[in-house]
């Protein structure tokens, strides 16, 4: 069995001041609500995040931006976040924009062990500056290093006592493959069951990638509602 926590002050209680951090989701859809919230609670400070994006102004990652708990984010989308813009304008925060796709392949590409790859995404731009540029069958690729980080905090649908994880629709995006990513993996569950109780056809994360586990219930805010006049 996993270590099962009860308490999600105690889940981060091993995240420090300096700590690397992946975060599961993409936007608000699939993040680990309340794993955020202990964190922000805690007030480690200097964290570098590896996420999507950042959440919005007021839930999600957003709300360690607001603490001024975020040192640096590697991400690919801060659209939805004033807060993120006013910080980036002001140069109180570092940010490493990679394409998404780039991104999610940095982070599975850690998780699989593999230090670097080469891809077509960014070549000829920005992106490419300073990082080896290699020609494959006359196409020009550029290398892109793998990501890793101290803890990965990740939300899923169900999860048993030893780990296994299922995520559910949409809510799959980043998470599994910042599961595999993390020296220490935390999930926080809507439903926890027993052991033998999950289909092992529909395990998305295997148990091996996760060392905690928390049950809690989701409020999951949508970024933008848009409704029929």
């Amino acid at each position: 069995m996993k270590k099962i926590f009860t308490s999600f002050r105690d889940t981060v209680d091993e995240i420090t001041d300096g700590s690397t951090l992946m975060v599961g989701g993409f936007g608000l859809c699939g993040i680990p609500e309340n794993l955020i919230l202990a964190l922000v609670e805690k007030g480690a400070k200097d964290l570098t995040v590896i996420s999507n994006n950042c959440g919005v102004d007021d839930w999600g990652l957003g709300l360690l931006l607001q603490n001024k708990q975020i040192k640096k984010i590697f991400g690919s989308y801060v659209g939805e976040n004033k807060e993120f813009e006013r910080q980036v304008l002001a140069g109180e925060i570092e940010v490493e924009l990679t394409p998404q796709g780039t991104l999610a392949e940095k982070i599975r590409a850690g998780g699989a062990g593999i230090p670097a790859f080469y891809t077509p995404a960014g070549v000829g731009t920005p992106i490419a500056e300073g990082k080896e540029v290699r020609i494959f069958n006359g196409k020009e690729y550029v290398l892109e290093e793998a990501l890793t980080a101290d803890f990965s905090l990740v939300s899923a649908w169900k999860g048993d006592k030893m780990g296994n994880l299922v995520y559910r629709k949409t809510a799959r995006n980043f998470n599994p493959m910042i599961a595999a990513a993390g020296k220490v993996t935390i999930a926080e569950v809507e439903t926890l069951v027993e052991i033998g109780d999950l289909d092992p056809d529909c395990i998305h994360t295997p148990g091996i990638y996760v060392q905690g586990i928390i049950q809690g219930s989701l409020e999951k805010r949508i970024e933008r509602r848009t409704i029929r006049a």
